[in-house]
């Protein structure tokens, strides 16, 4: 298993692993990435391309190839190993009953994929799917489309013919459930989830499908149905078609969240491939934690009619674009339309225009506020004034708070002094408090390298040498005396045990590490500055200043012993001693 490992990590580029879920940033040797773990607008997560180790700076996070899958796609570490060895087209050399058994994960979508394939195959050539590709024609869809985008259709006659088809493909009954592809009847038997309906997979960050949402077509029931909340599927932490609009987004420098799945696709077929939509629930954090890592703006399209409205007013959490520092905007639709049906009947123009004249989400809160009320009279005044102080009031930033009390003013005829005590009074009595603060992020405990001395820096690199496991690094060698920082000291004593027992060579496990240690030292393996000094040369300078160290402390006990005293006498030979073995380093 061990050479498997390695041979997984020697095929994966870690730079491309990152790139798959946030954005990376080049400049020169040095590798920078978007932090997908913690809210930041700018790169701080490091990554080291030839150990393929990544760390941020801003919340201490990091690890190697192995925890960044973990922590991005919910696997454990053997569902990582065989994530990664996939996506290196790398089989494992495992014993049978090991091949036997795959992670849960991977067996949900496997399970999903070959339910894409079934829908997919009804919807093109099944004869009771004749009213789904009608439906699909009529918006524009032709056999290139739906095959883009693997669009299906869920048989409408009968109650399983999904659960069967899985069957034959080898897929058990808690695979099926567990996947949300199909439920339990009353007499126990399974039956499919999906019936009578358009199928749209959606796809995680990573490209992998993990549940459907699904188009009534014909009679009763909800006009768009989910899969349920799975292991796989969970609708706060997906949104439809960011796996194909990540990299445009990244290039384009925003996001463009639209209501429905059609309204995806509509933009990608329109050359706006930027576009992505909820999965029937509302915006909320996590979908703002997901879209930051690409750009820092993100542009609501919604219907101009009372339910699109009513969406970009419950589908945002104020105080999440403040704190992230987040350009979230409006851009309404013309009256009546949705940007499924600008594409089609081409008016494209009057989408981007709504697009360019987007406005802040704060600036259209408010905006709506103040349009409840009539601002023609005092008491609806005051009512104006109040709602939009609640908003005004949940912003961090004193001076968006100000400069929007400027704009209610100006709006209401109500004087500016007025208004700031409004939004005074809304912080007071914490109507300005929304339901989630996120935890103020705490630094790595790892000094800067501006504050350190020369031998200081010395003892930070022959840290980075060990955990790089530097051939020319021998345990042998080294000595805890040698570290004069108390931080460097208890890194040296945690690293030790593992340079010792580690291959020359081999990346160190820093997750085998005792708490607490891991994250700071990842932020000393990954320095931007090259990793270029000799180790025997290191050693000497620090054994250098260790002995005079020791000189200085032996000279000062001389001075307070009795001249021909036997401590004097064994003080002066001490001392000879380690000027002899000082003139000795700077000879070598």
């Amino acid at each position: 298993m061990r050479e498997d490992i390695e041979r997984v990590r020697s095929a994966t580029n870690i730079v491309d692993l990152v790139d798959s879920v946030t954005t990376v940033r080049k400049r020169g040797r040095s590798v920078k990435a978007i932090c997908p773990f913690h809210q930041e607008k700018t790169a701080s997560m490091s990554i080291d391309v030839a150990r393929g180790l990544y760390h941020c700076f801003g919340c201490g996070v990091g690890g190697d190839i192995f925890k960044f899958v973990q922590e991005t796609q919910a696997l454990d570490f053997s569902e990582a190993v065989e994530f990664l060895a996939a996506r290196a087209g790398i089989t494992l050399r495992i014993d049978h009953k090991a091949a036997q058994r795959r992670g849960e994960r991977q067996a949900l979508i496997e399970g999903v994929e070959k339910a894409v394939d079934f829908f997919h195959d009804r919807l093109k050539n099944a004869p009771d799917a004749a009213s789904a590709r009608s439906y699909l024609r009529g918006r524009g869809y032709d056999g290139d489309v739906v095959d883009r985008f693997q669009l299906g259709y869920s048989p409408a006659d009968g109650w399983d013919a999904l659960v069967r088809f899985l069957k034959d493909k080898g897929v058990t009954e808690k695979s099926m459930l567990d996947a949300g592809l199909a439920a339990r009847n009353q007499r126990g038997r399974l039956r499919d989830w999906f019936r009578g309906r358009i199928m749209f997979p959606i796809y995680d960050i990573s490209g992998s499908p993990v549940g459907f949402g699904a188009r009534l077509l014909d009679g009763e029931g909800p006009k768009y149905l989910n899969s349920p909340e799975t292991r796989i599927y969970r609708k706060a932490q997906l949104l439809y078609g960011l796996n194909w609009a990540k990299a445009p987004i990244t290039r384009s420098g925003y996001s463009l969240v639209v209501e429905g799945y059609t309204d995806v696709i509509a933009l990608h077929l329109a050359d706006l491939p930027v576009a992505v939509a909820t999965c029937g629930t509302a915006l909320g954090e996590e979908h703002f934690d997901l879209l930051r890592r690409f750009s820092e703006r993100i542009v609501l399209a919604f219907d101009a009619d009372e339910a699109g409205v009513g969406a970009a007013l419950r589908g945002d959490e104020l105080s999440t674009p403040a704190d992230l520092d987040l350009d979230v905007r409006v851009a309404l639709m013309p009256q009546g339309a949705d940007p499924a049906d600008l594409v089609q009947s081409d008016r494209l123009d009057e989408l981007r225009e709504a697009v360019d004249s987007s406005r802040p989400l704060l600036e259209f809160r408010i905006d709506r506020e103040l349009e409840r009320h009539n601002v023609e009279e005092a008491e609806g005044r005051a009512r104006a004034v109040r709602a939009a102080a609640r908003l005004i009031a949940r912003q961090s930033d004193e001076i968006v708070r100000s400069e929007y009390s400027r704009r209610v003013s100006r709006a209401t005829g109500v004087d500016m002094s007025a208004v700031l005590r409004a939004v005074q009074g809304a912080l007071r009595s914490g109507d300005d408090r929304p339901e989630r603060r996120r935890e103020a992020v705490q630094s790595p405990a790892v000094r800067p390298r501006s504050t350190l001395s020369g031998p200081e820096l010395a003892e930070r690199e022959l840290l980075r040498l060990m955990l790089a496991n530097d051939r020319r690094v021998s345990a042998e060698d080294l000595e805890l005396d040698l570290f004069t920082l108390p931080e460097h000291r208890a890194y040296f004593e945690a690293v030790i045990p593992l340079l010792e027992s580690t291959p020359a060579g081999t990346v160190i496990d820093l997750e085998a590490l005792p708490d607490g240690f891991g994250a700071e030292l990842r932020s000393v393996v990954l320095d931007d500055l090259p990793l270029d000094h000799d180790p025997k040369a290191l050693v000497r300078r620090l054994e250098r200043w260790r002995i005079e160290r020791q000189i200085g402390e032996i000279r000062h006990r001389v001075d307070s012993e009795p001249a021909g005293s036997e401590p004097h006498s064994n003080l002066l030979r001490e001392l000879i001693a380690l000027e002899r073995r000082k003139r000795e380093l700077d000879s070598e």
